[in-house]
This record gives structure tokens, C-alpha cells and sequence, in this order.
């Protein structure tokens, strides 16, 4: 028996988590699918055949699977928890390169890609897709690319990051649309949101997210301190998944709660 949970999900990609109970020897075949699949086990372990490939698959190895592939799977030591993680296939070339060459399919999970995986994982709890959890799943990617494709996409030069730090931010100032979520801006730059991502932070030394979530509590402050009465709609205005994510994000940034910030605010008039 197979349950999914949906951790994040855009039009571009979904991150999930797979709690399989099947045990059995024996293969079951799949059919190819028209997706890029990236899965990390997190708990227990299967075996994955391709193209007549065995690989044994555990915490320490997962697997890239690539549109149109036959899989079967087997499940001789009895169940497993994975992290799946779904790509469009063009979402993937934006990452990997136009023409991306695969070494193999296997991944050796290393400490690197242990840490990115854990990391996309608490970036989906933090109830912010569109930033939180792009960035953690364009980290996670990035080390899947450096390991096992042969052919990515080059590094921009120093100059190319300063121009397009400076237009993303002016998207973000400007609250443009498509400054709403990493992805819609990084297609309204012309560039791929691996490119945006790396170069943002590059140039500014701080990630897309914590930059932008900085212009927000700084828009909440604004509000704050004009006598805005109700968090609930500050958080609405201002693009947050709800109050309480509000509440943490202005904390993480101030090391005060909005209600803090409304007594030392009227303290200091």
C-alpha cells in the first residue's frame, strides 16, 4: 500500500512524501511516466530496475528517474518513507542544462545532499512555496546536478549577478506580480531560478527569501507603527501564508513578535 502527502507543489514541480508498506521480492512494473523524478529515502529501503539495472536504495542512495523510463520496483526488506520529488522536464533544463548527460540514475547521498534534502524539508514547513521551498528544492538540485550531470549550466559572471540582483530587487521594491514567487520572476528576468537564486545571493549574501521576506517585515513595521490594528490582515496584505507565519518570519528578522513591536513602537513616540 502506498500513501502520498503533498509538501509543496507548483505548476513546475511537487515535493511529497511517499509512505510505502508493500513487502515483496518480487518486481512490479510501472508505467514510464513523462516527469523528472528525484527520491531520497528517508526510512527503510527498495530495489529499483532500470533498462536491466539493479540499485539498492536506502538513506545513503537514491535515484534520478528521467521521462519515459521502465522501472520496476521491489520491496524485499519491507517498507520505506521517501521524499519524492517531481520535475517538468523542461523545469529540469532550466536547472541541468539544455542537453543534460546523465553519469547514472544513482545518487550517493552524501552529507551535502543529506543537509539540502533536510533543508527543502523545513523550508516546506515554513508555509512558503513560492520562496522557502524553491530555494530549498533549487539547493537540493544543484547538488544532485553537480554530482551526477555532466553537462550544467555555466556560472554568470560577476557583472551579470549585479545587474540581475539589482532588477530582482527592484521587482521585489516595486511589488511586481511576478515578484510573488521565485520561479514567475525569474521568467519574467529571462533567466532560469537556479541562475536568480546563485546569483542573488552571490552578489548580496543573503538568499531571494530572506531578502524579500526583509522588505516585508520592514513593510510590516510601517504598518505597525502607523497603528495597524489587525494582524490577520497585515499578514493577508502582505503575502503571508497566515498570522502565524507572520509572527515567526517578523521574529526571525526582529527577535520580537508583531504585539512586542507594537509596545516598543508606542514606547518610543
Amino acid at each position: 500500500m502506498l500513501s502520498f502527502v503533498d509538501l509543496a507543489t507548483r505548476p513546475e514541480f511537487a515535493v511529497g512524501t511517499a509512505d510505502c508498506r508493500d513487502d515483496h521480492r518480487g518486481w512490479s512494473a510501472e508505467r514510464p511516466r513523462e516527469d523528472v523524478r528525484l527520491v531520497l529515502v528517508r526510512r527503510g529501503g527498495f530495489r529499483r530496475r532500470v533498462r536491466g539495472v539493479c540499485a539498492d536504495l536506502d538513506h545513503t542512495v537514491g535515484y534520478l528517474g528521467m521521462p519515459g523510463e521502465e522501472e520496476h520496483f521491489a520491496h524485499p526488506v519491507g517498507g520505506d518513507k521517501c521524499t519524492s520529488i517531481t520535475l517538468t522536464p523542461a523545469f529540469w533544463r532550466t536547472l541541468a542544462g539544455d542537453a543534460p548527460l546523465l553519469e547514472r540514475s544513482t545518487l550517493y547521498v552524501d552529507g551535502t545532499l543529506d543537509l539540502a534534502h533536510r533543508r527543502l524539508l523545513a523550508a516546506t514547513r515554513a508555509a512558503d512555496t513560492e520562496y522557502a521551498a524553491t530555494e530549498g528544492l533549487l539547493g537540493l538540485i544543484a547538488a544532485v546536478v553537480r554530482q551526477v550531470v555532466t553537462t550544467a549550466v555555466p556560472d554568470s559572471d560577476r557583472t551579470g549577478d549585479r545587474a540581475l540582483a539589482a532588477q530582482a530587487r527592484r521587482a521585489i521594491g516595486d511589488d511586481h506580480p511576478a515578484a510573488d514567487g521565485l520561479i514567475p520572476l525569474a521568467a519574467l528576468l529571462g533567466v532560469s531560478p537556479y541562475r536568480l537564486s546563485r546569483a542573488f545571493t552571490r552578489e548580496l549574501g543573503v538568499s531571494l527569501t530572506r531578502y524579500r521576506n526583509r522588505v516585508r517585515v520592514a513593510r510590516a513595521l510601517d504598518r505597525l507603527e502607523a497603528g495597524e490594528p489587525s494582524l490577520a490582515a497585515l499578514a493577508a496584505d502582505l503575502g503571508f501564508a497566515d498570522q502565524a507565519h507572520l509572527c515567526r518570519t517578523v521574529r526571525a528578522h526582529l527577535g520580537h513578535t508583531p504585539t512586542a513591536l507594537r509596545r516598543l513602537l508606542a514606547t518610543k513616540k
